[in-house]
């Protein structure tokens, strides 16, 4: 008697805990991409032809200036990704993992939960550890974690106050991430939320 495995059921989706925007999205994304383009030439200056950051990064900012999201940034947060475990220098890595990082962002999930702040920050966290393991580059002091704070929006601020804060992990990028989540909710002011907003996937 040939007995056939049952076919494994599909996860249903969570319902949102709140809404967000597709502007608001866009307001996540950008914050990620003008952080981890600092750091791309880092990248590009060990691995010349590698291209796949610079694709995540270029993906990215087509979602921000009014693409939908698509499969172009799935595709290309993970392709990064790889090419940052792929990288022999941490440098290298870093930036590599800060470009998917900033692809990925495109899709923040509208969930309560503290771990969706490293879809917010860590592209930021990333950029930040490259400039600190490269003390004497160009730029360095300009990507510490309160100069990349400013690059916050209210509309992304509005955006973080929505989730937990984040805890201090045990390694560098999630302790930034928690310096960083720590330094826009204390320092800044906290816009007007706009929560009854519809939620718009595209």
């Amino acid at each position: 008697m040939n007995i056939q495995p049952e076919r494994p059921t599909r996860r249903e989706p969570r319902t949102p805990d709140f809404m967000l925007t597709v502007d608001e999205l866009k307001a996540v994304t950008a914050f990620a991409v003008a952080s981890a383009e600092r750091a791309l030439p880092l990248f590009e200056a060990h691995r010349p032809h590698d291209s796949r950051p610079r694709a995540a990064l270029e993906a990215a900012t087509g979602f921000i200036r009014g693409d939908h999201r698509s499969r172009a940034q799935r595709v290309t947060a993970p392709a990064a990704h790889r090419a940052a475990k792929e990288s022999a220098s941490p440098v290298a890595f870093h930036a590599a993992m800060a470009a998917g990082d900033a692809a990925a962002s495109a899709y923040l999930h509208p969930l309560a939960e503290a771990a969706q702040v490293n879809h917010i920050l860590r592209a930021s966290a990333h950029t930040i550890r490259v400039f600190e393991m490269c003390p004497g580059e160009e730029g360095a002091v300009g990507n510490s974690v309160e100069h990349i704070a400013n690059l916050a929006t209210p509309v992304l601020i509005d955006v973080l106050h929505r989730y937990p804060r984040i805890g201090a992990g045990t390694n560098r990028i999630s302790r930034l991430v928690h310096e960083l989540d720590v330094h826009l909710r204390d320092q800044l002011p906290i816009p007007l939320g706009r929560h009854d907003r519809a939620l718009e996937w595209r």
